[in-house]
């Protein structure tokens, strides 16, 4: 059976990217992406989702009040029968309903060791807390803000001479490395949540 994937961004999507590359790699098997939704018309995730010839959308916020536009990311969801939502730089808190329908097969990838510096610009947080040690987690999403049950994690050293760019983007180059290796997991059935916590590798 193959896992139907849908992927939410807001920016560039080299997360997305990362998880496109694994798939056609066969790192990630029985999976394909059907649908690539963003909230912003000129995200350059939904140019790399047409040049890997997966359906992009574009849903306008500005159209649609706050519970209009969750079902309006629901009945696409639905049309493209989604087994797995993946938040890759998607830049908008997800409603309960949608949160509800998916309950436990809805993953994002934040740039930080949850549960420290939730929330935006969790690099730079880390970076001015004086951290000697950053990262980032992936964890399915629930009601709270980067609140979800953590799957993985990956650590990266703040070195001296480190600037917020320069450690961002070694936070960047673990995202890409953690996160497909976190939906290889749920495609092959090697995910069980106990409580809080996420076994691996059942």
């Amino acid at each position: 059976m193959t896992v139907k994937i849908a992927v939410l961004v807001s920016g560039r999507g080299s997360n997305l990217q990362a998880i496109m590359d694994s798939i056609e790699k066969g790192y990630i098997k029985n999976a394909a992406i059907n649908v690539v939704i963003s909230n912003k018309a000129d995200a350059y995730a939904l140019e790399r989702a047409r040049n890997h010839g997966i359906n992009a959308v574009f849903l306008d916020p500005s159209e649609y009040g706050r519970d209009e536009y969750d079902r309006a990311i629901l009945n696409v969801l639905s049309q493209y029968d989604t087994d797995l939502l993946l938040l890759a730089g998607y830049f908008r808190i997800l409603g309960n309903e949608i949160i509800k329908a998916y309950r436990n097969r809805i993953m994002n990838i934040h740039p930080s060791l949850l549960p420290a510096f939730k929330g935006l610009h969790a690099q730079k947080q880390a970076f001015e807390y004086g951290v000697k040690v950053a990262g980032c987690t992936v964890h399915f999403v629930d009601e709270g803000l980067d609140s979800g049950p953590i799957i993985l994690q990956k650590c990266v050293p703040v070195l001296s001479g480190d600037t917020e760019e320069t450690l961002t983007a070694r936070i960047l180059e673990q995202e890409h490395i953690i996160y497909p290796e976190a939906v290889r997991l749920f495609t092959e059935g090697k995910l069980k949540i106990e409580d809080r916590n996420v076994v691996t590798g059942i």
